[in-house]
C-alpha cells in the first residue's frame, strides 16, 4: 500500500460518528447547555402573610431566648411605671399584665439557664 491518499470515489463517505443519533446529541447538547448556563431555579418562596414582622431563619436558640427575656424585662418596665399612674379597677389589670409578663420572663429566664448554664465561680 502507498502513502498517497485515496481519491474522494474510493473514500469511505461513512463518518465514524455517523451511528449516533443527531436528535440525541441536540438534546443531550441543551440539557447539558441548560444545566451550565440556565438560569438558576429560584428558591421557594414562603407564602406571603399578612405578618408585619419575623425572625430570621438561622438564629440560635441562645439568642432567640435573650432577646425573648429581654423584651420582656422591658415589656415589665413599662407596664410597671404605668400601673403606678393608674388608679382603681385600671391599675388591677395593669398590675395582673405585669404579672404574666413576670412569669413569662422567669420561664425564658429557666429554659435559658438550662440551655446555657451559667459557669460556677
Amino acid at each position: 500500500m502507498s502513502d498517497k491518499p485515496l481519491p474522494p470515489s474510493e473514500t469511505n463517505n461513512t463518518s465514524p460518528d455517523s451511528s449516533l443519533n443527531p436528535k440525541g446529541l441536540d438534546e443531550a447538547a441543551k440539557r447539558a447547555l441548560d444545566y451550565y448556563l440556565g438560569p438558576k431555579p429560584e428558591a421557594k418562596k414562603k407564602p406571603t402573610s399578612n405578618q408585619l414582622f419575623t425572625v430570621v431563619d438561622g438564629i440560635d436558640t441562645e439568642c432567640l431566648l435573650t432577646n425573648l427575656s429581654e423584651t420582656l424585662a422591658c415589656a415589665n418596665a413599662t407596664i410597671s411605671d404605668l400601673a403606678f399612674e393608674l388608679e382603681g379597677s385600671r391599675r388591677h389589670i395593669a398590675l395582673g399584665v405585669q404579672q404574666l409578663i413576670e412569669l413569662s420572663e422567669l420561664l425564658a429566664n429557666r429554659v435559658l439557664d438550662e440551655r446555657v448554664p451559667l459557669p460556677e465561680g
